[in-house]
């Protein structure tokens, strides 16, 4: 099975989402995270 970089995304959105409503006060590093693995992402 091939996973492709948006499919890898969308699931990176939905954890991030779930860690937010879980923990409302890690937001700072939910969002610093998600964003490095997309930069991360689509530099390969």
């Amino acid at each position: 099975m091939i996973v492709s970089e948006s499919q890898i995304q969308a699931v990176l959105a939905i954890l991030a989402g779930i860690l937010i409503l879980l923990k409302p006060e890690v937001l700072n590093y939910v969002i610093a995270i998600y964003l490095i693995a997309v930069g991360v992402l689509a530099l390969l």
